[in-house]
C-alpha cells in the first residue's frame, strides 16, 4: 500500500514538473530587426520567426537554437519602397505570384508596405495593398508551432474588374553554400528527373552531371556552386530539404495536383535558383568555388483562373531540424534525410 502510494506520488510530481517545464504558449511581441521597427515575432524556447511587413510581406528570420535559415543583405537594412523608387530584389523569406514570365509587374505586392497583426496563438497575418496594375491583393498567414513547424498560407484575391490567371510562387532564400536535396519524381516527364535553364533561353531537358550536381539514390543533390543557376522539377509529392553549413536542415513540403495545369514554361512544380556573391557574378563557375550567396527554394502552385472577387489559397509547411553537415570527404546520409522528411510530413519535427 505504501509502495503504491509512493509510486503514485512520484508519477504525479513527474507530471507536474513536465507541465511546469512546458511553455503555456508562444511569446508574441513586436521587435526591431533588420533595420525595421514593429516586426511581429513569434517565439518558443528553441525556435522563432520574425516577419517584416515593411517591404513586401517577408519572413525576416526563421531560426532554430539560434541558427538562422534565411539570409539578409546588410545593404538593405531598413529599406522601404514607394512608387517611382528604384526596384530592388529583397532578401529573406519572400513569396510572390506567377507565372514568372507571363504576369505583369506587380511592385505594390512585391515591395509595398503591408499590414500585419497577431491573429491567434502563434499566428500572424500580413495583408498587402491592392496592386495598382493587377487589382490583386495577397493575404499571408504564418503559424509557428513549438517544434519549429511553420505553416504558411498565401491567399490570392482578385479585387479588380477583369479575370486573372495566376499561381502561387514561393521565392524563399536559403543560406548559400549548402546542400539541396530533392526527392525525384519516379514518373517525371523529364528524362533525368529535372531540367536546367541556360545558357540564354535554352531549356536543357537532359543536362549532363557535373562536379556539384548529381542524382543519388533517388535524390537530386546540388552541393556547392553549380555551373548553371536554375533547376526545374516536376516533384510529386512536393518536398525538398536544404542543409546549411550551420547544421540546419530546412525542410519544405507543399501540395501537388497532377491533374491540374501548371503555368511555368515546363509545367514545373518546383524551381531552384542559385546566385553567387555579388563580387563574383562575372567569374566562371570554376573560379568561384564555394561562393554562392543564396539558394532560392521555389515551390510553385497550379494555375488559378480568378474572376472578380474570387480567391484561392495555397499552403506550404516548413520545418527546421538540427542535422550534421558532412565533412568534405563524406556524403550526406540520405537515409537519415528521408527519415527526417517523413517525420516532418507526418507532423513531427526535431
Amino acid at each position: 500500500m505504501i509502495r503504491d502510494t509512493l509510486f503514485l506520488l512520484c508519477a504525479l510530481l513527474s507530471a507536474v514538473s513536465v507541465a511546469l517545464a512546458a511553455p503555456a504558449g508562444p511569446v508574441q511581441r513586436l521587435v526591431s530587426f533588420g533595420g525595421y521597427d514593429n516586426c511581429p515575432e513569434i517565439s518558443w524556447p528553441r525556435c522563432r520567426v520574425i516577419l517584416g511587413p515593411h517591404c513586401g510581406g517577408r519572413v525576416l528570420s526563421y531560426a532554430l537554437d539560434g541558427k538562422e535559415a534565411l539570409p539578409l543583405n546588410p545593404a538593405q537594412e531598413g529599406f522601404t519602397w514607394k512608387p517611382g523608387d528604384k526596384v530592388v530584389d529583397p532578401y529573406g523569406g519572400r513569396c510572390d505570384i506567377g507565372p514568372e514570365l507571363r504576369l505583369k509587374q506587380h511592385l505594390d505586392l512585391w515591395l509595398g508596405r503591408w499590414r500585419a497583426k497577431f491573429t491567434g496563438a502563434g499566428e500572424v497575418t500580413m495583408t498587402s495593398p491592392v496592386d495598382s496594375r493587377l487589382g490583386v491583393q495577397l493575404i499571408r498567414t504564418f503559424r509557428l508551432d513549438i517544434d519549429g513547424h511553420l505553416r504558411f498560407t498565401q491567399k490570392i484575391i482578385n479585387r479588380g474588374l477583369a479575370a486573372q490567371r495566376v499561381c502561387h510562387w514561393s521565392r524563399t532564400f536559403a543560406q548559400g553554400n549548402g546542400i539541396c536535396l530533392v526527392p525525384l519524381n519516379p514518373h517525371s516527364r523529364f528524362p533525368k528527373g529535372y531540367l536546367t535553364y541556360g545558357p540564354g533561353n535554352v531549356m536543357d531537358f537532359s543536362p549532363e552531371p557535373t562536379e556539384h550536381v548529381r542524382v543519388r539514390d533517388g535524390f537530386l543533390e546540388i552541393n556547392g556552386d553549380p555551373p548553371y543557376s536554375k533547376f526545374m522539377l516536376d516533384t510529386e509529392p512536393g518536398a525538398l530539404a536544404y542543409l546549411n553549413r550551420d547544421g540546419l536542415l530546412f525542410v519544405k513540403k507543399w501540395p501537388v495536383y497532377p491533374e491540374r495545369a501548371y503555368g511555368e514554361m515546363c509545367a514545373a512544380t518546383l524551381s531552384l535558383y542559385y546566385y553567387p556573391f555579388i563580387e563574383d557574378r562575372k567569374k566562371p563557375a570554376a573560379e568561384r568555388g564555394l561562393s554562392v550567396d543564396f539558394c532560392e527554394l521555389e515551390p510553385i502552385g497550379p494555375m488559378e483562373l480568378l474572376k472578380p472577387r474570387q480567391s484561392s489559397s495555397f499552403t506550404e509547411d516548413w520545418w527546421l531540424v538540427s542535422f550534421p553537415f558532412p565533412a568534405a570527404s563524406k556524403d550526406v546520409n540520405l537515409d537519415a534525410v528521408t527519415r527526417v522528411m517523413e517525420k516532418c510530413r507526418a507532423g513531427g519535427g526535431d
